[in-house]
């Protein structure tokens, strides 16, 4: 009788629903391998990227590279464990790890590093309080993305205090 009691069968799609619309940071998404992504890949949970990204990828979460993956661009994440290969710059607000099968070859900006043996790494590294600013802000999630509009002196005004701030930019005037 349980089987065709209504009562089993609420609770069953009321958990399941409750499931799908939980927390975010459950989900797990994934770049699968032998796939391609190119352009903007923006998350507000884990990225799981074991094929190819060539563009920016935004994880306001954890960016997990597995060790067939490639990111040719940019990536920016809360967390991320690179084993595969990346291409460009990482931003990464908290910790990043590079695996002993880790290839990164451009820039590396993160609060903290942990650097398996094995691993290669060419390039420049900023860590700790040599970061300013977020990785991943607000206005990266898919959702500000829309209602972002492209006028407005405030914007040209903080992109003018952004690019006076790196050290690219003092030690060229130098």
């Amino acid at each position: 009788m349980a089987i065709f009691g209504n009562k089993k069968d609420n609770r069953s799609k009321s958990s399941m629903a409750t499931q799908g619309s939980g927390q975010s940071q459950a989900q797990f998404n994934i770049v699968g391998e032998g796939t391609v992504f190119e352009g903007t890949l923006r998350a507000e949970s884990n990225v799981n990227v074991s094929g190819r990204v060539v563009g920016k990828l935004i994880v306001n979460g954890r960016a997990v590279i597995s060790k067939n993956g490639v990111v040719e661009g940019e990536l920016r994440a809360t967390n991320a464990a690179i084993g595969g290969t990346i291409e460009g710059e990482v931003y990464v607000d908290e910790r990043l790890e590079l695996e002993s099968s880790a290839h990164v070859d451009g820039s590396i900006q993160t609060d903290r590093l942990v650097v398996e043996e094995g691993a290669v790494f060419t390039g420049s590294c900023k860590m700790g309080d040599a970061v300013q600013g977020k990785a991943v802000t607000k206005d990266d999630t898919p959702a500000k993305k829309k209602a972002a509009s492209p006028s407005g002196s405030g914007s040209k005004d903080s992109s003018k205090n952004a690019s006076s701030r790196t050290p690219e930019t003092s030690s060229a005037k130098k």
